[in-house]
């Protein structure tokens, strides 16, 4: 009597024996990995930690000794934020203003990409039309393309338009103060997108083939397929991606310095903080303060969607 060796590949493997899968999460799962985890979250927190602690310190203690030694000398201040925030000099702050601007530009910077995306990557995993696969190939190669390449021919594009063979196919955008949003939403959806389609195009391509001829034995349409089936599956991986791009947006300096201008009618919060640096970056007591606020918005937004993010991480990277 012969016994079959299990093969690679064939799944098949000895009684008693563990997967290399499994070995792997059983040494997460250790309590030595717990406590590596635990250590590299506090060295990870203790900056945020100090900005915090900074943030609320009056100025001669800020410049004359580290934010540690506030637990031997305690000291409470509210006035770091209440010049950052409201001060009417322009130099100490005025951040309320740009607070506003940074929620105005990233709001619309994470919908429209993520909206256009998610259509174009069901349009690419499941219709079938000519040129679709060089389509898609074209939009993951345009992901390796730097993003400082196309801030001259992009801003070209707002301010003289396109002209072809000197007949003006498109005129110039003309945008002058609060009108320069659209400029910086139409550049952060551009950068968006490539990366935007290739994420959800993973994930969309994934869903089971019987589902989808289902509903169209059922005489579902596309968009209706689209609205009722493949939106609600896909939730985890909108709300990674709205993560992501959120934090981009949020914490961009160079698209917006140049697509908005340095200007209060549409300048973000990160163009503010820059100016509050200064050329020495003395005042420090302003800089915690500023930059605690800068992060605030971002570390609700992603404790808020944390399980979201964590299930789209992991969605699609098992079968069955």
């Amino acid at each position: 009597m012969t016994t079959a060796t299990p093969t690679a590949g064939t799944g098949v493997q000895a009684p008693g024996k563990t997967t290399r899968a499994g070995r792997v999460r059983k040494r997460l799962n250790s309590r030595t990995a717990t406590l590596v985890s635990i250590v590299i979250a506090m060295l990870w927190t203790v900056p945020t930690f100090g900005l915090f602690i900074s943030s609320f310190r009056p100025a001669d203690q800020i410049k004359t000794t580290g934010w540690w030694t506030f637990f031997r000398d305690p000291q409470f201040t509210l006035e770091n934020y209440q010049e950052v925030l409201f001060s009417s000099s322009s130099s100490a702050g005025q951040l309320a203003s740009y607070f506003i601007n940074s929620l105005v530009i990233t709001i619309p910077s994470v919908l429209f990409p993520t909206a256009f995306a998610a259509l174009a990557a069901y349009a690419l995993a499941w219709i079938n039309f000519k040129g679709r696969d060089w389509l898609y190939i074209a939009i993951f190669a345009l992901q390796i393309v730097p993003l400082q390449m196309a801030l001259v021919p992009l801003l070209k594009f707002f301010s003289t338009g396109v002209t072809i063979a000197g007949v003006q196919v498109l005129p110039a955008w003309g945008l002058v103060d609060e009108q320069k949003f659209a400029q910086v939403w139409f550049a952060h959806t551009c950068f968006a997108l490539p990366f935007a389609v290739y994420l959800l195009h993973n994930f969309i391509s994934q869903l089971p083939a019987d589902l989808m001829e289902a509903a169209r034995v059922d005489g579902a349409t596309h968009p209706k397929i689209f609205r009722t089936i493949v939106l609600p599956l896909i939730a985890p991986a909108l709300a990674a991606f709205g993560i992501f791009q959120f934090l981009w947006v949020w914490n961009d300096l160079l698209v917006a310095l140049i697509f908005a201008g340095g200007g209060n009618e549409a300048a973000p919060l990160t163009v503010r903080l820059a100016e509050l640096a200064g050329t020495r970056g003395n005042e420090w007591q302003r800089l915690t303060a500023g930059a605690f606020v800068s992060i605030v918005v971002p570390l609700i937004v992603f404790l808020s969607l944390q399980r979201y993010f964590v299930r789209g991480l992991l969605a699609g990277s098992v079968k069955g």
